[in-house]
């Protein structure tokens, strides 16, 4: 307070040792005065700090554990993403040879045909017709394995192939299951470290319409069950343990990420800037994991026997079995990098503010153009000025609830929401029309009445 005996000049030389006072205070340094402030500043910046790390390294875990419990472990999903694999020339040809090595493991041709020839030299055939028959031998067993051949060939690219092909993935996936849950037996099965797979659903469908055909050889293919390595690594064992721990943590991990996500965003004391770097590093970790991916399919290609499927055709089942992961990861990364983008544009650094004041002004000169034109908003446009805001925030809360709620979002549906988003955010910048300020001063009549003059005496 003010000491009433006090002249002015000595107020106002207290005045400005209080302001000289308060001007040390501020340039003296932080641990003098703020010290448990900034330790505390200092803490939460570390805990942000580590908890955006744990979110982003979380990030990949959680889409392969969800890809793990929704493609992996769902044995329609699974069927559905094999399925157009039966379609693939290179594919058709491998299951083809394999197919038909088979079935001439079961059918000596040569014993057969030694047979037949046998029974005709019985008939007391000349000598030249006994070695002109003889010569006939190789070339009928190769024609005869040239028929088989084809005849396997169109039966695997035929249009009802396609339930058998979908039924054997079912009954092999069932299996597959078992397998990484660690059981065996079955269609397919895991012994030192080798991964296996039964052709006998196929071949016994082969065998079906050789008989149907005619070729009564057909008729001594047993009912097999041969199977093929796949692929022989140190791999499966440690495959079977990460598919058990993430099949368990398919629902909690995208929750635990989220929130540590959330968490190091609140603990953090600018929280635009962590969310923009937060997501950034989640961008960094799917990069990670589509790397991870390239290098387990060179990986696979090289543990791969090539006893069944070529190179080509086994590039083409990784790709087709991981081509829901490798979405999910594209698809994470460009959300991400959305949200980075927005926070970036939404925090308070110099070049964000710049632009929001250039958008500001580019609507406003367009919202002066209309008004001009004799376009008003009237009331609507004074109500959605002053509640902007929270209409911004209710359309980005309506556009992350549309793309949550997506069955399947794509790249093109998370980018297709996005412009609509910041279109809709334009739009309500443009409606909203500030209230006019009262004029300080009252506006001076059009015409002022003349004033009588008394008459003077």
């Amino acid at each position: 307070m003010t000491d009433p005996g006090m002249t002015d000049a000595e107020e106002l030389q207290r005045l400005r040792a209080r302001v000289a006072e308060l001007e040390a205070e501020r340039v003296r340094a932080p641990g003098d005065v703020h010290g448990p402030a900034e330790e505390r500043h200092r803490w939460r910046s570390v805990g942000s700090a580590v908890l955006l790390t744990l979110a982003c390294v979380l990030a990949p875990i959680s889409v392969v554990g969800v890809w793990a419990g929704s493609v992996v472990s769902d044995t329609d999903r699974y069927v559905e993403t094999v399925s157009p694999l039966i379609n693939d020339p290179s594919v058709q040809a491998d299951l083809t040879d394999a197919v038909t090595n088979v079935i001439f493991t079961h059918v000596d041709l040569k014993a057969v045909t030694d047979e037949a020839f046998n029974a005709v030299s019985d008939l007391g055939l000349p000598p030249r017709a006994q070695a002109a028959l003889t010569a006939l031998q190789q070339p009928m067993i190769a024609g005869i394995e040239n028929f088989v051949h084809s005849r396997v060939q169109q039966t695997i690219s035929s249009p009802q192939f396609d339930t058998v092909w979908d039924r054997s993935n079912e009954i092999a996936h069932e299996q597959l299951v078992k397998l990484l849950e660690g059981n065996q037996g079955g269609a397919i099965s895991a012994q030192n470290d080798t991964i296996s797979v039964n052709l006998g659903p196929i071949i016994a469908q082969v065998k079906e319409r050789l008989v149907a055909e005619g070729f009564g050889l057909a008729q001594n293919i047993p009912n097999v069950n041969a199977s093929y390595e796949l692929v022989q690594s140190d791999a499966v064992t440690q495959a079977q343990t990460a598919y058990r721990v993430l099949n368990a943590l398919s629902i909690w991990l995208p929750i635990i990420t989220g929130i540590l996500f959330v968490a190091g965003v609140l603990a953090s004391r600018h929280r635009a800037r962590a969310v923009m770097l937060g997501a950034l590093g989640v961008v960094a970790a799917m990069l990670a994991l589509g790397i991870a991916l390239t290098v387990a399919r060179i990986a696979y290609l090289q543990a791969l026997p090539g006893v069944v499927l070529s190179r080509d055709s086994a590039g083409l089942v990784f790709d087709t079995l991981v081509r829901f992961l490798r979405d999910s990861l594209r698809l994470t990364a460009v959300i991400a990098l959305v949200v980075a983008i927005a926070a970036y544009f939404t925090g308070t650094s110099a070049s964000a503010v710049r632009a929001r004041a250039s958008a500001s002004r580019g609507i406003g000169r367009l919202r002066g153009s209309a008004e001009s034109a004799g376009m008003r908003t009237g009331g609507v446009g004074n109500w959605v000025y002053r509640y902007k805001r929270l209409l911004w925030v209710a359309t980005v809360i309506v556009g992350g609830l549309v793309l949550v709620f997506w069955s399947e979002p794509t790249i093109g549906v998370v980018i297709t929401i996005t412009i609509i988003v910041v279109v809709v955010i334009a739009i309500i910048e443009f409606i909203g029309t500030p209230p006019a300020e009262p004029s300080a001063y009252p506006e001076a009549p059009d015409e002022v009445d003349e004033v009588p003059v008394p008459p003077t005496r």
